[in-house]
């Protein structure tokens, strides 16, 4: 059965720009920006300089410690290596290649028989996932040999996120109607390496088209359920997933090991498939271009390190944009600089008009309570905010600002416009500059 987790909203889903559009491969560029920072985690360090050839799938960046590898889109020669601006607002060390258009496959690149799957172990699935450079593709890039090993003895339920709650993004909607056999396949892979028989696929009753087919690809051997849920945002968030399949709820400060739970997003599934069995390393994922201004929404198939400006040039639009986004209008981050490559995080760019401007100003707390009610941490945003603004790191750490997933349904819901989430975002990182500081004088 469906629980029903506590607050959250239903915000126009704006889902009808791209959801009948059907996935379409993008065209590499002829430059390509290819940061070394797309995990949560030890950036990678170049493992090419100025001037060196690279094929398709190569590897040119790791390290050690809490990393995954990035890889070649294309191929061609490195033009440069250097900072270039990042979809975090900041700027990234990069690898900065010129495509020679001739798709020359890296020789380390080998598919496996479904034979030579089924006699890997656990242990070498996950070193495969690990080399492949898989990490969360729902937008938490936390690296997914790392969940995967840590989950073995732990994890007696696993979820597909299939969610997509977030408005306008389609990306995982159109994979699970066009490719559902490779989610499905992903899953089964996760389901070995925690040597489970029994899996679950969470997703909204919005999407019928992609229930029936995951449905249709189904066999009563394979011990998966689909969970079809109500619509309703956070639906897809970690541990709203959690309770609204399980009905178990992910403690303060806890992860969803803790109550027995593991949750992969649809594309990472996708991608762990796609290195098991074709060899392929995470160098392309799908993207959905959608927003209110543009000519033609698409859900496109991008070469990594494409910029923002081709993908909405392609879509063309009807006005010079207001605020593009990496993500959806709920959790998206506002981009300055339109050049920023498309990295394994990215699964929308949303563009908006002028239309979406906030008419307020300078807005105050009206003390409304509104937040409260839409909190699905259960959390109190209006304490939380106070707490920011007296600038008390104790008070903050009270009021749990920690807990808060970013999901925005308290902005969403403030009658004042206050940039709620913005605020604590800035709390967050006070309190862990106040965690190092506190390191330091040990």
């Amino acid at each position: 059965m469906a629980f029903s987790f506590f607050g959250g909203v239903h915000p126009k889903e704006n889902k009808w720009y791209a959801c009948d559009k059907e996935i379409q491969e993008f065209p590499a560029p002829d430059l390509l920006v290819i940061p070394m920072s797309q995990h949560i985690g030890a950036p990678c360090k170049p493992l090419v300089k100025k001037g060196d050839l690279v094929t398709v799938g190569q590897k040119i960046g790791d390290n050690q410690g809490l990393c995954v590898p990035v890889h070649a889109s294309v191929s061609g020669k490195v033009k440069a290596v250097e900072a270039k601006a990042h979809t975090s607002g900041t700027t990234v060390m990069s690898v900065v290649i010129e495509n020679d258009h001739q798709n020359t496959l890296c020789e380390d690149i080998h598919p496996r028989t479904p034979e030579e799957v089924n006699a890997l172990t656990p242990e070498e699935i996950i070193d495969i996932v690990h080399e492949g450079g898989i990490v969360g593709m729902g937008g938490a890039t936390f690296p997914t040999h790392v969940k995967l090993s840590g989950g073995i003895g732990k994890v007696d339920t696993v979820i597909v996120n299939a969610g997509e709650c977030e408005p306008f993004i389609t990306a995982d909607d159109r994979l699970c109607r066009e490719m559902p056999e490779r989610v499905i396949g992903g899953l089964k892979l996760i389901m070995k390496v925690f040597g489970l028989k029994e899996g679950h696929i969470g997703i909204e009753d919005n999407k019928p088209e992609a229930v029936k087919a995951l449905r249709a690809n189904l066999e009563t051997a394979d011990g998966i359920a689909i969970d079809v849920l109500p619509a309703r945002y956070p639906q897809g968030a970690e541990k709203q997933l959690i309770y609204a399949v399980t009905g178990r709820e992910v403690p303060s400060g806890g992860l969803p090991a803790a109550v027995g739970c593991a949750v992969f997003n649809a594309a990472t599934c996708k991608a762990i498939y796609d290195v098991v069995y074709d060899g392929m390393p995470l160098i392309r994922r799908i993207v959905t271009v959608s927003g209110d201004i543009l000519m033609e929404p698409k859900n496109l198939l991008v070469p990594i390190g494409t910029s923002f400006n081709d993908l909405i040039d392609a879509c063309g639009h009807s006005e010079n944009p207001y605020k593009v986004l990496s993500g959806g209008p709920m959790m998206g981050v506002a981009q300055y600089d339109l050049s920023v490559p498309t990295i394994k995080g990215v699964n929308a760019i949303t563009v908006l008009g002028r239309r979406n401007e906030y008419a307020v100003d300078e807005p105050h707390c009206l003390r409304c309570g509104k937040c409260i009610d839409a909190c699905p941490m259960k959390l109190m945003p209006v304490l939380m905010y106070k707490a920011l603004q007296s600038e008390d790191i104790a008070e903050m750490k009270s009021v749990h600002i920690m807990d808060c997933i970013e999901c925005g349904s308290c902005a969403y819901t403030c009658p004042a416009s206050v940039p709620l989430v913005l605020g604590f975002r800035v709390a967050k990182q006070l309190i862990r500059n106040d965690a190092a500081k506190a390191k330091a004088k040990v």
